[in-house]
């Protein structure tokens, strides 16, 4: 069965939701702390193949069910024994598709954006999962699990990169390297998430940058998330040059055009009153 068929089954693993522009993906096994087994990272797989494919959804919301967590990271039962009869060649084998999905490598270059909505728990790989999206909030009253050194395991799907991206080098190293929990308020400290919410405002606050992020043509918002993703790490000169090429790429596209129409026609009627 597809993630396309299962939309409408609120039995399945992950919900599947398009509302206007934007595409609703709920992680829904609260009975395990949306811990990521096989059969999820299958469906993940499918709703971030269709977010990237659809023409019709331009963002996508990812959180949890229930409100104990985001997500507890890969479920280990389905997880770590075929991981540890692999042998030396696991990495290679797994090189073209991250975890959750794919969204934490592989299908990592869509350029739509995705905004995290963080509802509890973020442990382990769901930390990885986390950081894979572009704007990250979180209620005030959660916390971030980096348990998975305790069990002799380190972030392998993206999350070492994008928290030194994100954080820098010494938060990273501090995070992954002593694996205790932080909260919320640390987490808006180190840059680990945008913004922290009470609770009951998490998804409104969500929908609101959704659409404050959606009132701006399409061109610009793809064009500058490549953008931001493409200078990280590069000299200063490669960031100035891909910097000036994607923007300035951008300014033939037809809405650009409209909108600069309508700009100077406003300003032509308001300098004539």
């Amino acid at each position: 069965m597809t993630c396309s068929e299962q939309r409408g089954n609120p039995m399945s693993k992950v919900l599947y939701e398009k509302r206007g522009e934007i595409a609703y993906i709920t992680l829904n096994r609260p009975d395990k702390r949306n811990a990521i087994d096989t059969e999820t990272d299958n469906l993940l797989f499918q709703a971030w193949t269709d977010f990237r494919d659809d023409p019709d959804v331009r963002l996508a919301i990812l959180t949890g069910a229930g409100d104990k967590a985001f997500c507890a990271g890969a479920d280990l039962s389905s997880h770590v024994d075929g991981w540890l009869e692999s042998g030396p060649g696991l990495g290679r084998s797994v090189l073209g598709r991250g975890f959750a999905g794919g969204i934490t490598r592989g299908l990592h270059r869509t350029n739509k954006p995705v905004i995290a909505a963080l509802n509890g728990w973020v442990i382990g790989g769901g930390i990885e999962l986390a950081l894979a999206c572009d704007i990250r909030v979180a209620a005030s009253d959660i916390q971030f699990g980096f348990y998975h050194m305790r069990r002799g395991m380190h972030f392998g799907d993206g999350g070492i990169v994008r928290l030194v991206n994100t954080c820098g080098v010494g938060i990273a190293m501090e995070l992954e390297l002593m694996g205790e929990p932080i909260t919320a308020a640390q987490a808006k400290e180190y840059h680990l998430v945008n913004r922290i919410v009470p609770r009951e405002d998490l998804m409104a606050t969500v929908e609101d940058m959704a659409a404050k992020i959606l009132r701006n043509p399409r061109v610009a918002v793809e064009s500058a998330k490549e953008t931001i993703l493409e200078v990280i790490g590069r000299p200063l000169d490669d960031q100035l040059r891909l910097e000036c090429l994607y923007s300035y790429s951008t300014m033939g596209d037809p809405e650009i055009v409209d909108r600069k129409d309508a700009f100077l026609g406003r300003r032509d009627v308001e300098g004539r009153g």
